[in-house]
């Protein structure tokens, strides 16, 4: 997986539109069986979510949700800091949103915001956002080396298929709410912000907290990828735990195999 956007080529799912339906069930269930391991084990999972506007990580949170148990997660939509929260280190509020053990914290945009928008903007020095880095290592590994595990997704789009989005946006009345004047003055920085990503997967990206970059042009490829990433790195954890689990799938099939065995 490159952790580089310079050299991330745009992929097509290309199935049929009933083949990804099947393999999304598929995942999702996938997806579930680990959920019911992580509270039974108590390990915490945080997903992180970020990317360019309208590069689909509303749209991977929503599939990788949607027939996980609704009492093990929480979706966290993080946007500007309130007033309030400025009076604290900005990592404080972070904390505060950390999933309880066994339970699934999902970041829809996260404490990265220090060194990608707060960089970009210049809402934070250059002092600020360069010691961040070693600030946010430094969580995440204190989670790690906890109960936590930690996985990171960057969702990537093309100028041209954001532009293609935006402008969708624009004419849908059941999708305008999405975009905003940020959003086209993001847009005009994009370099910027491409060179801030850069540097985050640098200097963030470790084995206990891996970086995912995904190009989201084919939201059906980009949304299987999220789902297979995650279970991939679930089990890596589990691997290294020696953690054993069965899928929901093997355990409906030994309950058919037993109930037919007794009625024979």
């Amino acid at each position: 997986m490159p952790k580089s956007l310079s050299n991330l080529e745009a992929t097509q799912f290309e199935h049929s539109k009933k083949d990804y339906k099947k393999k999304l069930k598929k995942l999702q269930y996938h997806l579930l069986s680990l959920q019911k391991t992580l509270l039974e084990k108590k390990i915490g999972l945080i997903l992180v979510f970020e990317g360019m506007d309208a590069a689909g990580k509303g749209g991977a949170i929503k599939r990788l949700t949607q027939r996980l148990d609704p009492r093990g997660y929480i979706v966290h939509p993080i946007s500007a800091p309130q007033p309030h929260e400025l009076r604290y280190h900005y990592l404080q509020r972070f904390w505060r949103k950390l999933p309880q053990y066994g339970q699934i914290g999902i970041f829809d945009r996260s404490w990265y915001g220090r060194v990608l928008v707060e960089r970009v903007e210049e809402l934070a020095t250059k002092e600020e956002w360069k010691r961040a880095y070693k600030e946010i290592n430094h969580f995440e590994e204190t989670l790690t080396d906890d109960n936590y595990i930690i996985i990171k997704h960057w969702i990537h789009v093309s100028e041209e298929e954001q532009l293609k989005r935006f402008t969708e946006r624009k004419t849908d009345p059941y999708k305008i709410w999405k975009l905003t004047d940020e959003d086209w003055r993001n847009r005009e920085k994009s370099d910027q912000y491409i060179e801030a990503a850069e540097d985050i997967f640098d200097k963030s990206n470790r084995t206990d907290a891996p970086w995912f970059i995904v190009h989201g042009d084919d939201k059906l490829y980009a949304r299987l990828t999220v789902l297979h990433n995650i279970i991939r790195e679930i089990e890596n954890q589990f691997a290294i735990r020696g953690i054993e689990y069965t899928l929901i799938s093997e355990l409906e099939k030994q309950k058919k195999e037993e109930s037919i065995n007794i009625q024979k």
